[in-house]
């Protein structure tokens, strides 16, 4: 199969191309191509000569993110199975991903743009408008990157912007394929799709045409965009990961939590952004918690996504297997227990078996660092303040969550976590109603809901004067 670009609503091959591997028999399977800075130019020109006959037919976009939802919702399969080959997950979390994908079109369609009225008298009437930026930039990321592109494109077309987006080089294929379906339903230069690697991104950053950069990525990338936007002040929508703390409550029932926790840590083999990545279990509960957990990671499925019994699939790429491999050797080396997993699973594919690690502390790597992969530390406690301030002791801040059967207490300890979600007795619960985003480290602004929206936007007032 060919994957085309889309520039100014049409497919473009583009004159190079770059191998995107199936992390499930690391070998190449398809090629994508590499944008060349004159194509890039093409895309930003066609976005920039879109965006104001975009903006200014409100009930057009909507009417237009309404069809977009349908188109994807007839290609679900089609775009599952090139997303299983590229990222890896399960064929069913693929097409749950693709779905999620289509639902924030919908979703978006129906946002209200609010305009506030601050002043209503003789002497004046003052509104409060939201308006649209101009051509938005958005850099999305490996392990969602269908679900994740279009929860950014979506309420940016919905604000009246035109959007050109660039996905990750490990898995490029189904943006691409995507990016085909919707420009059927499109206006030409409205969404434009590019794909390569760096050099791509730093361009798209530094490019004039740029009024907005929304990035979810690391924290060293995400720095590197904020500096490259300075200069032009464009702005910025940053999500940079997290290293997201559970704490377990000494009243909660490791029995009734393991499996909701296990889920909320290993979750597309914990390549995702708010998963748990460290666990703080009171001693009372920490042994018994531990081996639920360390149960339910010997009997997951590991394998290939379009294997039916595969209950996780691998990790995406070679330098992220490297990593997690890596932290877990390094957890090993300095005392910590392996309780489950700790190992390559098999010879061929970026496999790793799900990993449970106890007798850990801040000050391990494996603690303090994110892992992003099947790999979770249990840390004990004795102390909750104790145990609040090491969870808080990180330069991330993007989710935790309080585990208890007092939800009372949970809540007040839940507030104390500093982070931009804070939940209690569950984890990754991401609704598109609620903003999303993170303190210190983990980025700059916010997605979804209202929130979401106004931040794709520039606010002006229209001052009518009566007097």
């Amino acid at each position: 199969m060919t994957y085309t670009m889309t520039i100014g609503g049409e497919g473009v091959p583009g004159e190079a191309h770059f191998g995107v591997v199936n992390p499930a028999t690391e070998e190449v399977f398809a090629e994508a191509p590499e944008c060349s800075r004159a194509e890039l130019d093409t895309a930003m020109e066609a976005a920039a000569q879109a965006f104001p006959a975009w903006a200014r037919d409100e009930a057009g976009r909507r009417q237009a993110l309404a069809a977009c939802c349908e188109a994807i919702q007839a290609r679900v399969q089609d775009l599952a199975q090139v997303l299983t080959r590229e990222q890896g997950k399960p064929i069913t979390k693929a097409g749950g991903e693709i779905f999620g994908a289509a639902f924030t079109f919908l979703h978006a369609a129906g946002l209200e743009i609010p305009v506030e009225t601050v002043q209503d008298d003789a002497s004046a009437r003052i509104e409060v408008r939201p308006r649209p930026l101009g051509v938005v930039a958005a850099i999305t990321p490996w392990n969602y990157p269908v679900l994740i592109g279009m929860a950014k494109v979506a309420p940016a077309l919905l604000a009246g912007n035109t959007v050109v987006l660039k996905p990750s080089p490990f898995t490029p294929l189904s943006t691409l394929l995507l990016g085909e379906v919707v420009r059927e339903v499109l206006p030409p230069g409205v969404f434009n799709v590019v794909s390569g690697g760096d050099d791509l991104g730093r361009w798209i950053t530094e490019h004039p045409a740029v009024r907005k950069i929304s990035l979810t990525g690391s924290v060293e990338t995400g720095k590197k965009v904020a500096a490259a936007a300075a200069s032009d002040l464009k702005r910025v929508t940053l999500e940079l990961g997290g290293n997201d703390p559970a704490l377990v409550l000494p009243d909660a029932d490791p029995a009734e939590v393991a499996q909701k926790l296990f889920w909320s840590a290993f979750e597309n083999s914990g390549q995702i952004c708010s998963a748990v990545k460290r666990v703080y279990a009171h001693e009372q509960v920490a042994e018994p918690l531990i081996e639920a957990l360390a149960e339910i990671a010997r009997g997951v499925k590991t394998g290939d996504g379009f294997d039916p019994a595969s209950q996780l699939g691998p990790i995406n790429n070679r330098p992220q297997f490297e990593r997690v491999s890596e932290l877990v050797d390094d957890a090993r080396k300095s005392g910590a227990r392996v309780v489950a997993g700790g190992e390559r699973l098999g010879e061929r594919g970026y496999f790793f078996c799900p990993t449970l690690l106890a007798d850990v502390d801040n000050g391990s790597r494996i603690v303090d660092e994110e892992q992003f992969g099947p790999a979770l530390p249990v840390v004990r406690y004795r102390d909750l303040d104790e145990a609040i301030a090491r969870a808080n002791a990180t330069h991330f801040g993007l989710g935790a969550s309080v585990w208890t059967g007092d939800l009372e207490r949970g809540t007040e300890v839940a507030a104390r976590l500093e982070c931009g979600t804070s939940w209690v007795n569950t984890h990754l619960g991401i609704v598109p109603h609620a903003p999303f985003g993170g303190w210190k480290w983990s980025g700059l602004g916010v997605e979804n809901g209202k929130w979401g929206l106004l931040g794709l936007t520039d606010l002006q007032v229209i001052h009518v004067s009566r007097s």
